[in-house]
């Protein structure tokens, strides 16, 4: 029963990844083109002020939503026979998405100049831009809610489906954006891009109305705000403290090394984005309802070798061959001006690597609302981060931010094997089935 029950598994976890590859590898190719023609149109020094601006949405986006996508996943998930309460969670849910993204979409509105001093400085005023972003959040806030729900639902051909029809979407409307508008066409495409996915999944969902009635202020649930609270928190950590930590970094490098270094070492940032989709998408998509599922010692250590066996031995290999191509990578997906980005590769992906190695086990956390496990280990990891990219920059340059990456990502997945020890490696009852 049991090796039936892994065949499966092992089976869908294929099916998945070849699907997702295919969505993955049309959002990897429209990437590409996105970072040639900000190559071209934009350059190194317009691309750091993109690195600034994503960072500022990325943050502004899971305040918007409360960071609850994955609480809204863990409970449809757990309770999607279960029509009272998965009404309630629904309910209280989007209410709160609701009532967050109108406060923070007023806020960007305005108070836009004064966004826009700090994360611009005084000599690039793009208010007007934040002011685009404020009008296209709840778009996106509503997006995100019904990706969640059918997440829940582990409707996983409905979200590879949507992703590839709002990448083919997002690019074009990325790439005439840059065409037209240089700099400021890439930065309106940050703010509006993932908003207007917004279209293709409504439109997607029109037939499939099943769950409005569901949807009631009347079944607003304090006792589900209560549970949700734990990934909200995790969630704004993670938006906070990660982003902000890009975003120092890339401060530090434009003040001592100049804003071109820092559009350097962005695209590389870009590129690890791009190759990293194929697994971090999966394993979004499939681990966390997976881990959610599971309630045995045995079956978490299970899914994740499982998963190390079947996927990361091609990610690895996948690794090695983008690190001996990464000269013509380069000159293909951005231009001369970015050969010196080759330099970054060798720690790039070698951190990256043991990043996914790490990941798999920690969406465990989220999946078992494991919070202050979670806090700790993202602390750990962005103090080592930050203070050690500092010190590695003033001895080897824009170099020495990706060494930083690679050491972090190395005794970040050490800590993880120590919090999980006995999961992973300890004796299990004959009984823990």
């Amino acid at each position: 029963m049991n090796f039936f029950k892994h065949y499966k598994n092992n089976k869908l976890l294929i099916k998945l990844a070849s699907l997702n590859s295919l969505s993955v590898g049309l959002r990897v190719f429209s990437g590409f083109l996105t970072s040639k023609f900000i190559a071209l149109f934009v350059g190194a020094e317009g691309l750091a002020l993109v690195g600034n601006l994503r960072d500022f949405v990325s943050s502004t986006k899971a305040f918007s939503t409360l960071g609850i996508y994955r609480g809204i996943i863990k409970y449809v998930a757990e309770f999607k026979d279960n029509i009272e309460k998965l009404s309630k969670i629904l309910s209280t849910a989007l209410l709160l998405g609701t009532l967050s993204t109108a406060i923070i979409s007023l806020s960007c509105f305005f108070f836009a100049e004064d966004i826009s001093l700090i994360i611009f400085k005084q000599e690039n005023n793009y208010a007007y831009v934040l002011r685009i972003f404020a009008i296209a959040l709840p778009f996106y806030a509503l997006n995100m809610f019904i990706i969640a729900v059918i997440n829940g639902f582990s409707k996983y051909k409905t979200i590879i489906r949507f992703n590839i029809l709002g990448q083919l979407l997002g690019a074009i409307v990325t790439l005439i954006l840059i065409w037209r508008k240089n700099t400021d066409g890439a930065l309106i495409a940050v703010a509006i891009v993932e908003s207007i996915l917004f279209l293709v999944t409504i439109l997607g969902i029109l037939k499939q109305r099943s769950l409005v009635p569901l949807i009631k202020k009347e079944n607003f649930d304090f006792g589900f705000v209560k549970k949700l609270g734990a990934y909200s928190g995790m969630t704004l950590f993670s938006a906070i403290v990660i982003p902000l930590v890009a975003f120092l970094i890339r401060s530090y490098i434009i003040d001592n090394k100049g804003l071109q270094d820092a559009g350097l070492w962005e695209a590389m940032n870009r590129i690890s984005k791009y190759y990293l989709m194929f697994v971090t998408t999966l394993i979004s998509l499939y681990i966390l309802p997976r881990f959610v599922e599971i309630k045995t010692r045995k079956g978490f250590r299970d899914e994740v070798f499982n998963f190390y066996k079947t996927i990361i031995p091609i990610f690895g290999i996948g690794l090695v061959f983008i690190y001996f191509l990464r000269n013509i990578i380069i000159q293909i997906l951005l231009s001369e001006e970015f050969i010196p980005v080759e330099n970054l590769f060798f720690w790039q992906l070698s951190g990256d690597f043991m990043k996914v190695l790490s990941f798999v086990i920690a969406y465990q956390f989220i999946a078992k609302k494991m919070f202050w496990h979670y806090i700790i280990t993202e602390t750990f990891s962005v103090v080592v981060l930050y203070f050690l990219s500092i010190y590695l920059i003033d001895i080897y340059g824009i170099e020495g931010a990706n060494m930083a990456h690679f050491v972090n990502c190395i005794l970040y997945f050490i800590l993880i094997l120590i919090v999980f020890s006995k999961s992973l490696f300890g004796k299990i009852k004959a009984n823990n089935f």
